[in-house]
């Protein structure tokens, strides 16, 4: 599957809007029958399209209020440092996302964690531990204009 037609496209944008849609109601509003309608999801699972299903959770609801937005500088850009920490923090929970940059500096991480206690623990007992790291600033949401999980399909 190189392409994504219009039916995948709808397939998707329903999905987007509502993860636990059943195969049923996810047919009729595509305009298939529930069984081209489950082998296109399906193909389009098997390729990675959709990688998988999850619930939104409220951070804040939860004990997780803090978002610190961690830009990190590495000391060498050699591939063999960028595998090793991008290996490292795929393992740390707090750490929700993590890019690799242009720029001034080599990886963008939001981190969530429930106070700025939190924080410096994650700071002094992982990431300035992790070797390799040149430097690290950190900014504070200070609020949530937007989130989205829903991708703006061709």
């Amino acid at each position: 599957m190189s392409k994504l037609d219009r039916i995948d496209s709808k397939i998707i944008a329903v999905l987007q809007s509502d993860g636990r849609i059943t195969l049923q109601e996810l047919a009729d509003k595509v305009g298939l029958s529930p069984t081209p309608c489950a082998r296109r999801l399906r193909m389009m699972e098997d390729e990675g399209i959709i990688k998988g299903y999850s619930a939104i959770i409220d951070q804040a609801k939860i004990g997780l209020p803090v978002s610190a937005f961690a830009s990190i500088k590495l000391e060498r850009q050699r591939e063999e440092y960028l595998d090793r920490f991008a290996q490292t923090v795929s393992n740390w929970p707090e750490v929700v996302d993590c890019y690799l940059m242009t720029g001034q500096y080599d990886y963008l991480m939001r981190v969530v964690v429930a106070d700025l206690a939190a924080y410096e623990a994650f700071l002094k007992t992982k990431l300035t531990r992790l070797e390799g790291v040149a430097s690290i600033e950190t900014s504070f949401a200070l609020g949530q204009t937007k989130r989205s999980e829903v991708l703006p399909l061709p």
